[in-house]
């Protein structure tokens, strides 16, 4: 079975989390998303052997750390689009904006009605993940790391690869 976005997606809401609990219905209301839609992603997961089959399946750490850093981006590429109204990413967005001098380019945005940054449009790893960015910062720096890896410049993805590692 392949693995789909929101799968990606889920692994990094928990590991924003930390070693906090969680359960399907908080998991669905954070994500905006099924609890059907989560069953499988978790199990998906399992399957991939990115998380652990327990009765509470966490995540199977050193797994994780390694496709995200090496494979996810193959996986999941990005699109680039036109100019478009959005949340930043990638450089543009934390932790890499304060690392990062900014360009003279147009900034990569995720696609978002209610975004306040006009730049070119990068598209997110799930529809879902917009939305759910602006309710955990720490969610949000995840995803903007694993942007800086599906585009960004060597140094962009060189400073992502250690930020993610340490952070998994």
């Amino acid at each position: 079975m392949a693995l789909h976005p929101l799968d990606l997606l889920v692994l990094l809401k928990l590991v924003a989390w930390g070693k906090r609990g969680w359960n399907y219905r908080q998991l669905s209301d954070e994500l905006g998303v099924s609890t059907s839609q989560l069953h499988a992603a978790i199990r998906r997961s399992i399957d991939a052997r990115l998380m652990l089959a327990t009765e509470q399946p966490g995540l199977f750490r050193p797994h994780v750390r390694e496709f995200l850093i090496y494979g996810a981006k193959y996986v999941f590429p990005a699109e680039e689009g036109m100019m478009t109204r959005g949340i930043p990413t990638g450089y543009a967005a934390p932790p890499l904006n304060a690392l990062i001098a900014p360009s003279s380019d147009p900034p990569p945005v995720w696609p978002f009605a209610d975004g306040t940054v006009r730049g070119t449009e990068h598209s997110p790893i799930h529809k879902a993940a917009p939305a759910a960015a602006l309710k955990d910062r720490q969610l949000y720096e995840l995803l903007a790391l694993f942007d800086a890896l599906r585009t960004g410049r060597a140094r962009e993805r060189g400073i992502a690869k250690r930020e993610l590692a340490r952070r998994i």
